[in-house]
């Protein structure tokens, strides 16, 4: 059992009702007969002791039994509030069938619904009326964090400004940093700074937990949050902060004035490019197509178009692109066309990717006007690759390259099924929600989300691990890199561009060791190279067994 110890290194482990209600310690009817003893729950708890085994066992056929995503969210937040250890247990051993509830997609209800769901409080709240305390807020925290995921609620998945009932975001993207990476739960502190929300049904919404007031902006906003920046690393020096479903206006700009400063990276904007060019490097395993050579549209010109497209570039020019050519392999259509120079609306991160062209107003023209090797949908509008486009992808490639990643399900561009039935079975399908296998024309397609948390669970990993003091690109590209190159074959033959979640710890430690490296390599690491990059990541990996 982990015990608690105060400063003076003694025990300071808590006993009785107290030790049952911590969820960090808490074993409910785990506790042996040695510790009921040591620890006085004599009579708090019944007489059989059940090992954790079998407490998994009576989570799962409780939580099976429910048929509404929504309950079985709730359910696994309770058992997260009463007994951790189990709770990463139920995750670890059930990743498949455990990451949709506890994230994407189920989480996007569950942030709507944040309020009339709300049991107990997790993380820091951070409000616009705590300016001028936010050091001593972060100090009520009771462990020594190792990494923030901080949101404002302005732009939570595909469904917008959810304001405080973001929380549920940054909740569940750290559950995930422990079960895909073994990040131990006391380095992970979840924060919403609420600065006010612009959602008219939430501010009237009697249970909605936020400020309520219209979102702060300018100069008002960014003193909020540099107070937010400089406290975090004062406070837990060395932390790494992630930021997370930030609005377009804001996410860009504060990545770009805090990643040369401090420990950070956005990952929606990196996370997502990272996994998107893991899954273009897999496709052309199959297609036996040349990086350089291949032609990206996005549908949608936002944080995560612009990510991957950074990333593909760079990723080009390291295969010896010059960086013109390379931009030129990234095209993107928002709301109003095709992304020209021409235009006179276009925001700062889209303009380089707005190329000489002729205007094109419609997603389907343009795929005839460019012919991608790839479409890519990240504009969270739902069924937006039709079949036109779908058969139009299949008529100019052989092999057409389709990442539907928008989400939550509702949000997605077309579904698997599609995907494969309108590209005659042709298609190299990855999907930001889960869906089903396929059957078509007599073969099993196993399509896998390329989702975020193949990346940034180990980005953090080794970013702690290493202690570096700065998270950059390269880091981001040796893990597209990893996660390509651990797809077996076996894999690709189902149409898989990812491996099996199943294996995402181990696809974490080595992601984990890859950014540990280039922290190394690089003179940015908070300590010396271990002998076993691999061994030394592994060591600090939390275990929920006992």
């Amino acid at each position: 059992m982990y015990e608690k110890t105060n400063t003076c290194g003694k025990d300071a482990t808590p006993s009785g009702l107290a030790l049952l209600r911590d969820p960090a310690l808490n074993r409910g009817t785990g506790f042996t007969e040695a510790e009921r003893d040591k620890y006085n729950l004599r009579g708090f708890l019944p007489p059989h002791v059940h090992n954790q085994e079998e407490q998994a066992v009576r989570v799962l056929t409780r939580l099976r039994a429910l048929t509404d995503p929504l309950e079985k969210f709730v359910a696994l937040n309770a058992l997260h509030d009463r007994n951790e250890s189990l709770y990463f247990r139920v995750l670890c051993d059930n990743i498949d069938e455990m990451q949709p509830l506890v994230y994407t997609p189920t989480v996007g209800l569950a942030c709507q619904k944040f309020g009339h769901i709300f049991q107990r409080p997790r993380g820091l709240f951070i409000g616009a009326n705590d300016r001028g305390r936010i050091a001593q807020l972060l100090r009520n925290w009771p462990y020594q964090a190792g990494i923030i995921v901080v949101t404002d609620g302005e732009r939570i998945l595909g469904l917008g400004d959810l304001g405080a009932n973001g929380m549920g975001i940054p909740v569940g993207k750290l559950s995930l940093y422990t079960a895909c990476a073994g990040v131990h739960p006391q380095l992970c502190l979840p924060v919403t700074i609420d600065v006010g929300c612009n959602n008219t049904a939430m501010l009237e919404d009697p249970f909605y937990v936020g400020l309520r007031q219209r979102r702060l902006t300018g100069a008002a906003y960014d003193s909020l949050l540099d107070e937010f920046i400089s406290a975090a690393c004062e406070v837990f020096p060395g932390v790494t902060i992630q930021f997370e479903d930030f609005a377009n206006h804001n996410a860009f700009r504060l990545l770009k004035k805090y990643r040369d400063r401090i420990c950070t990276f956005n990952d929606d904007i990196q996370g997502t490019a990272a996994v998107a060019l893991a899954g273009i490097l897999s496709a052309l395993r199959i297609t036996g197509g040349k990086f350089t050579e291949q032609k990206l549209l996005f549908l949608g010109a936002g944080e995560a178009a612009t990510g991957i497209c950074d990333l593909v570039v760079s990723a080009m020019m390291a295969h010896g692109l010059p960086e013109a050519a390379a931009r030129q392999r990234c095209w993107a259509v928002d709301s109003r066309g095709l992304v020209v120079k021409s235009r006179t609306d276009l925001a700062e991160h889209k303009l380089p990717y707005a190329h000489d062209h002729a205007p094109v107003g419609d997603f389907l023209s343009a795929i005839k006007t460019l012919k991608p090797t790839a479409i890519v949908g990240v504009a969270a509008v739902g069924g937006t690759f039709t079949q036109e486009v779908l058969e139009e992808m299949a008529r100019i490639n052989e092999r057409p390259i389709v990442f539907a990643l928008s989400n939550p399900t509702s949000k997605a561009e077309c579904n698997a099924e599609e995907a494969y039935r309108w590209t005659k079975g042709r298609a190299l399908f990855a999907c930001g929600s889960p869906f089903d296998p396929v059957k078509f024309e007599g073969r099993t397609y196993v399509p896998r989300q390329g989702n975020n948390s193949y990346i940034f669970p180990g980005v953090g990993l080794g970013a702690i691990a290493s202690r570096t003091r700065r998270i950059t690109d390269e880091m981001f590209m040796g893990a597209a890199q990893t996660l390509a190159q651990l797809v077996t074959e076996s894999d690709l033959a189902q149409g898989s561009l990812y491996p099996a979640l199943p294996r995402i710890r181990e696809v974490s430690a080595h992601i984990a060791a890859a950014v540990a490296e280039t922290a190394y390599r690089c003179g940015l690491a908070g300590k010396p190279k271990p002998a076993d990059v691999l061994a030394d990541v592994r060591a600090q990996m939390f275990d929920p067994h006992y």
